[in-house]
């Protein structure tokens, strides 16, 4: 990993924390950070959801700036898999994710929060996709995951104009899940995931891919890939446990096991 982007666990949840003041620009050494950060959540067995953080004054202003300025069009086109990775591997974290925003999360960063499954914001954060106003797009998945979010009418206002948008329209948009004074977001987003600590991991990781990659198809592809998924839920541990526990007791949390 890196100095910049850390991996902190406690009480089975993963906050992976970005720490580049004052305003985690994301340089190519974060987005590797990201990348072996997301690897490592989703391997540890003690961690059964993740938090993204930028810490309480800022989430992640966008891409570094001065490092793209230099770049000629073949440098791109070899740095923009990169571009793409990071955010995947964000995605791809089979575990509940909620993004922590404070601040800024633009460009770069609002494709982060893009990247988790939840977004928690403080009453005072901005979002937005401003690239267009250095003449690019976004390139690390906005276009595909904010239109995906908000539909593609809101999505192409946002990536055509490169507004910026309160917290409050935000939420009002779906852009967000959840708006919070800023000294309460990281607790918020903790408080989010932490009903998941505990449970059925390999069932939630299946109900997060086929919802996911039901997204990406038609109707019906999308429900064989649930009824594979829901089968293969038969060959988990927790399965028996969670069944077993409804037929003895009818109520009340199951003591899943995570297997």
């Amino acid at each position: 990993m890196t100095d910049l982007v850390r991996l902190e666990v406690e009480d089975g949840i993963g906050t992976i924390r970005l720490d580049r003041p004052p305003m985690n620009a994301l340089n190519g050494e974060i987005q590797h950070g990201l990348i072996a950060a997301a690897r490592e959540a989703s391997g540890r067995r003690d961690v059964a959801a993740v938090i993204v953080y930028g810490g309480e004054k800022v989430f992640a202003a966008g891409a570094d700036i001065k490092e793209m300025e230099a770049m000629a069009y073949t440098d791109m086109v070899d740095r923009s898999a990169l571009l793409q990775e990071f955010t995947k591997a964000l995605s791809s974290i089979p575990k509940p994710t909620v993004a922590a925003i404070t601040g800024y999360a633009l460009g770069g960063g609002c494709e982060v929060a893009l990247a988790c499954d939840f977004r928690v914001a403080a009453e005072d954060a901005t979002l937005g996709q401003p690239e267009i106003g250095l003449g690019i797009i976004p390139g690390a998945g906005g276009t595909q995951r904010l239109a995906r979010l908000v539909g593609p009418s809101r999505a192409k206002d946002l990536v055509f104009s490169g507004r910026f948008v309160s917290a409050d329209e935000a939420l009002a948009i779906g852009l967000v899940d959840e708006v919070v004074p800023a000294a309460d977001v990281y607790t918020a987003a903790r408080a989010r995931v932490a009903r998941y600590v505990g449970g059925p991991a390999y069932a939630v990781r299946a109900a997060k891919e086929a919802i996911d990659r039901g997204l990406e198809v038609d109707l019906e592809s999308g429900l064989e890939i649930e009824r594979m998924l829901f089968a293969g839920t038969f060959a988990t541990k927790d399965r028996a446990i969670g069944m077993r526990h409804f037929v003895e007791k009818g109520k009340g949390p199951a003591p899943f096991e995570g297997a």
